[in-house]
């Protein structure tokens, strides 16, 4: 069977000229990132097919595939916890010691905790802000918000050719993810590669920018700088 490669001008062809929804790939199908990008932009669902290589390359179809849902996770059951705190007692009455309340136990409910962001399965929206250059289709995704609990936010950003200006009223570090991502200032022209990280201290007047696209990860402090 002929394998097929898609990329985002496929995509975008499918979506405004055929009206496509849904786009089922055959095995060993390839989906360029930005191809995906797109999708996910455009509303396109990618069904991806059943693989059992786990050596394919990172834009094959089968690294695509969204990992199992947490539900299908085997979860602990009651007489798992009540052999657990038996346990507990059993362990601290060895060492004389009493055993820790049920409220001491809760209590690390509260405790800080790891925040895991698939990034494969983020779906990205309309910049927020009106910067008018709708030919740049700005999009942006929030992964983590001051609602986390966390000082610092973290998203993804994607932009087509051109540049908007921007003031920072706040610290940012971008994470170049692909394309070409400029940011100019009145000292110059700052260039990000795939794999490039760059520093933009707070109340910088700048563009972002790029000569044709760019995908990158950026993190802000404070979390809520826009207030």
């Amino acid at each position: 069977m002929k394998k097929e490669l898609y990329t985002a001008e496929i995509i975008e062809k499918l979506v405004h000229e055929d009206g496509q929804t849904t786009l089922v790939l055959g095995k060993g199908d390839i989906v360029t990132p930005l191809a995906r990008d797109r999708a996910r932009e455009l509303g396109l669902t990618l069904v991806y097919p059943q693989q059992d290589d786990p050596t394919l390359p990172a834009w094959s179809a089968a690294s695509q595939r969204s990992p199992a849902p947490a539900s299908a996770l085997p979860e602990s059951t009651p007489v798992e916890e009540g052999l657990e705190a038996r346990v507990r007692q059993a362990v601290a009455h060895a060492l004389g010691q009493s055993a820790p309340p049920a409220s001491a136990a809760a209590a690390t409910d509260s405790a800080p905790r790891v925040l895991h962001v698939d990034g494969r399965q983020v779906a990205m929206g309309p910049f927020p802000f009106n910067i008018r250059r709708p030919e740049m289709d700005v999009r942006l995704a929030d992964v983590i918000t001051a609602e986390d609990n966390s000082p610092m936010a973290a998203g993804f950003m994607t932009l087509h050719k051109g540049q908007f200006p921007w003031t920072l009223t706040y610290d940012e570090i971008e994470y170049v993810i692909e394309g070409e991502l400029h940011i100019i200032t009145n000292d110059g022209v700052t260039v990000g590669l795939p794999g490039d990280v760059i520093f933009i201290p707070k109340g910088s007047k700048i563009q972002f920018a790029t000569p044709s696209w760019a995908k990158f990860l950026y993190v802000t402090y404070p979390a809520e700088w826009a207030g």
